[in-house]
């Protein structure tokens, strides 16, 4: 079984080194625990910083974007890398060190056991909750979140924005051609679901942020609630062959 880690990386200098050391720490600590390889890309999306330079410096594999796409874009490369490779899981693994790379077999079990098609890592599940959850205000835009997509799909996702989620090869192959370039998350989540694809979500542990800006900032954040509240409710109607 061969699992690929699909890592983003925007303006990343200050925190994609230490995200990969503690990948490799991992691979070294359970190479005989577990039943399957873990290898990773970093999806470099045209970063003006020196996140190119020190992926070069570290001889880290990588696919350098000669512009900025967007974390849909980037994302979707990872997954085209994926199918190109033959990988049968990929996980998408934030490269601002957020994601505990110890919770990667919680997220992956679920379809190495063929119990799910794709996998959410969750922050909110009841009675499962993250030492870290983010702030209040983005607490309460998820929540919202996630009641228009039990609107769109009578299917409670908890935490809608998580981008710590595993897909079967199935999922690798659709997402290789189709992803959500603005709104990815909650946007792949209803469309999955249209298309009656299994998903689960599992408890992970997330960390904040050491260094660098996330992509959605608090002056934007009424215009991503109203922006993506529509995506949802669009993609909701969608027929399930669209």
């Amino acid at each position: 079984m061969k699992i690929l880690l699909i890592i983003p990386a925007y303006n990343e200098e200050e925190n994609i080194l230490n995200t990969i050391l503690s990948i490799e720490t991992f691979k070294k600590e359970n190479s005989h625990r577990y039943s399957y390889t873990v290898d990773y890309v970093v999806i470099n999306d045209g970063s003006t910083d020196g996140t190119q330079a020190i992926l070069d410096e570290n001889e880290i594999n990588s696919v350098q974007l000669v512009a900025n796409l967007g974390i849909g874009g980037a994302v979707q490369t990872g997954y085209r890398y994926a199918e190109e490779n033959g990988y049968d899981i990929a996980v998408q693994f934030d490269g601002d060190g957020q994601h505990d790379i110890h919770s990667l077999d919680s997220v992956v079990q679920p379809i190495i056991k063929n119990e799910a098609d794709f996998v959410i890592g969750s922050r909110f599940l009841p009675n499962q909750k993250a030492a870290f959850q983010t702030t209040f205000m983005r607490r309460v835009g998820i929540k919202i979140l996630s009641f228009l997509i039990y609107l769109s799909s009578r299917t409670k996702i908890y935490d809608v924005t998580s981008g710590y989620r595993a897909c079967n090869k199935e999922i690798i192959t659709y997402f290789s051609k189709k992803y959500p370039t603005s709104y990815p998350e909650p946007e792949s989540t209803v469309h999955l679901l249209k298309k009656k694809f299994r998903i689960k979500e599992v408890a992970v542990n997330m960390m904040e942020r050491s260094g660098g800006q996330s992509s959605i900032r608090s002056f934007t954040s009424v215009k991503y609630m109203f922006e993506v509240s529509i995506a949802i409710i669009v993609s909701g109607f969608m027929r399930e062959g669209d």
